[in-house]
């Protein structure tokens, strides 16, 4: 299907082979589709601009209206775009949120809108369920820095260590942990161990963050999320220098320097509520990019200086691929049966610890 250009001719007749004529979107912005998503359209018109609007809203009424067809839902990481984030998404969250909903989805079909690893751990939860992911090359830096092998030797070098693994892993990672955790929940995971030191995988800087936050020894390893390790303390200070009233808050991925440099440091769900509950005049989310655009539309009052970096990963998740994976119901993702068992298992211990 990568050669056929979704929306073409030849698209529409492979469309038409797996689905009733009537189903098949015509993906032409015509007045009955500008009618049906005006709705969506005033929820992201301060983010997208009025010129761009019919070239998402025929995909967005196609999207919503296959859900529907299918019995899907769409899971969206905070990084997706506000097309998706606003206009085609049923759950919106941080991993934790998203691994929390995935486990409770009252749906036959799962497609899951951010990188590979949150599309494994929805189907480790769901394992009875058909998981889609609109294009499996999107990976992680963070995931891609740890192998399960690494893992078993990590246990042989610090025997008897438990081992914290951040959601940003494979699958086979995963099942090599002890219990999994976000970055909203880290702190409390670690704690929750009573352990005196634990190994903690595969963020650097999150592990030296949630060092500051807690009593126990941490060992960590050297993986980085591509998106955040590129922000520094040189460039916080410049705009904190220009603009002395602007807040800063950043994601514990950050590089150590750059959180000192912060008013507020955490995961992107507790970003999105600090925003709300104190308000800014003007803010800086030191994070991806969509970030910024998908809390303003429920922050009206809010400026936000956009120092951000994209996440080339999250942006190979489109409107037209999303569409594409309901129609042809694809991507499909699968686990290893042998891995799933214990990787869903310390899963199921962080979400068990959340209630």
């Amino acid at each position: 299907m990568e050669s056929v250009q979704i929306g073409s001719e030849a698209w529409e007749a492979k469309a038409q082979a797996v689905l009733p004529s009537s189903l098949v979107p015509g993906l032409t912005y015509t007045p009955e589709v500008a009618r049906e998503t005006a709705h969506l359209y005033e929820r992201v018109a301060r983010v997208i601009p009025p010129v761009e609007w019919p070239q998402f809203a025929p995909y967005v009424k196609a999207i919503n209206d296959l859900k529907r067809v299918r019995n899907a839902v769409v899971l969206a990481h905070n990084y997706m775009t506000p097309e998706i984030y606003n206009c085609v998404a049923d759950v919106v969250g941080d991993s934790l949120q998203l691994a929390r909903e995935a486990a409770k989805a009252d749906a036959e079909v799962i497609v899951q809108c951010g990188v590979h690893f949150m599309a494994e751990t929805s189907k480790l939860l769901n394992p009875d369920k058909k998981v889609l992911i609109p294009d499996s090359r999107a990976g992680c830096s963070l995931a891609e820095s740890i192998t399960g092998a690494d893992v078993r030797a990590l246990r042989e070098a610090y025997p008897g260590v438990p081992v914290v693994t951040y959601v940003n892993t494979s699958a086979d990672v995963k099942a090599e942990s002890d219990i999994c955790c976000t970055s909203s929940n880290a702190v409390r995971v670690v704690e929750a161990l009573g352990a005196k030191r634990v190994i903690m995988i595969p963020d650097e800087f999150l592990a030296k963050w949630v060092q500051t936050q807690t009593d126990v020894e941490i060992i960590t390893w050297k993986g980085h999320c591509e998106v955040h390790e590129r922000f520094t303390a040189e460039e916080l200070r410049a705009y904190r220098e220009s603009d002395p009233g602007v807040k800063i808050i950043a994601h514990p991925e950050c590089p150590p320097e750059v959180i000192d440099e912060s008013d507020f440091t955490g995961s992107t769900s507790g970003m999105i509520k600090w925003v709300e509950d104190n308000q800014p005049s003007k803010v800086l989310l030191v994070t991806e990019c969509s970030m910024s655009d998908n809390v303003a539309v429920e922050a009206p009052n809010t400026q936000f200086v956009r120092p951000c970096n994209l996440c080339p990963h999250m942006k190979r998740i489109t409107l037209p691929k999303i569409l594409d994976s309901l129609i042809f119901m694809k991507e499909e993702v699968t686990v290893d049966p042998a891995v799933a068992g214990p990787a869903r298992a310390a899963v199921e211990r962080m979400i068990n610890l959340n209630h």
